[in-house]
């Protein structure tokens, strides 16, 4: 496990988005996040989960979090800039963007796979996720110390057989981390790396590893020291880094 202690108020004032943000190891950054002092702004498709992860965190007395129902499947170009307005009226910048959103269509050979089948994985977990970076990053560069943190994967390092759709999204996860890390190099209080999470106890796992015993893997609270580490200061000039989580 990436060893890391935070301190309490490792993220006092900062205010970081997340997606996927209303279960798995979205839900658990979102609220270990608040636990240390953030303002979480919840982004997912389902609002009774986002709101459920909102409750939680009132109810633990961290900073009030914002629930953001969002549809990264279906969202349109004008929507996001509307989400960038909202969050500039509202907060003024961002300090922390967390893409954790993605889906993992049909485990199958590439013969087999369907255009269609490919093109939505792509769609969620590439477009939507440059679509997000590049319309919020003006406001990134507004914070004195922003954290850009993408979702990779083992298969998006080295290519899997019947990973298909999805370990190609993640190839291209670590790309778009690797040229954003370079262009804000030096240049704007930006940071850019990737977290590998490895295998944990997620509803993605299991849909992935159906006959695994999920209890030997770590929950998603247990592979938050790595999440911590990027959004905060003492992470400072990392850039362009792939992580792993386990």
């Amino acid at each position: 496990m990436f060893d890391y202690s935070a301190r309490p108020d490792l993220l006092k004032d900062r205010v970081i988005l997340v997606t996927g943000a209303g279960r798995g190891i979205g839900a658990a950054a979102a609220k270990t996040y608040a636990a240390h002092g953030a303002t979480v702004l919840l982004l997912g498709k389902t609002e009774a989960n986002l709101t459920q992860v909102y409750d939680e965190i009132e109810a633990a007395g961290h900073p009030q979090p914002a629930v953001i129902p969002f549809n990264l499947e279906t969202a349109l170009p004008h929507q996001y800039d509307e989400l960038a307005a909202m969050i500039e009226t509202e907060f003024g910048h961002l300090d922390g963007l967390l893409h954790n959103a993605s889906i993992i269509g049909p485990r199958t050979p590439i013969e087999q796979l369907s255009g269609e089948n490919f093109m939505r994985v792509m769609h969620v977990n590439v477009n939507a996720m440059f679509m997000l970076t590049s319309t919020l990053l003006p406001l990134l560069k507004l914070s004195q110390d922003a954290s850009v943190v993408f979702t990779s994967s083992s298969v998006g390092r080295k290519g899997r057989a019947y990973w298909g759709a999805y370990g190609v999204s993640k190839f291209a996860t670590e790309g778009l981390m690797q040229t954003l890390a370079d262009e804000v190099d030096t240049v704007a209080p930006v940071r850019s790396n990737s977290i590998n999470p490895g295998a944990t106890r997620t509803s993605m796992r299991a849909q992935a590893y159906p006959g695994e015993n999920p209890l030997n893997n770590p929950t998603p609270e247990e592979i938050m020291p790595v999440y911590l580490y990027l959004m905060g200061p003492d992470s400072t000039g990392i850039n362009g880094q792939a992580f792993n989580a386990q």
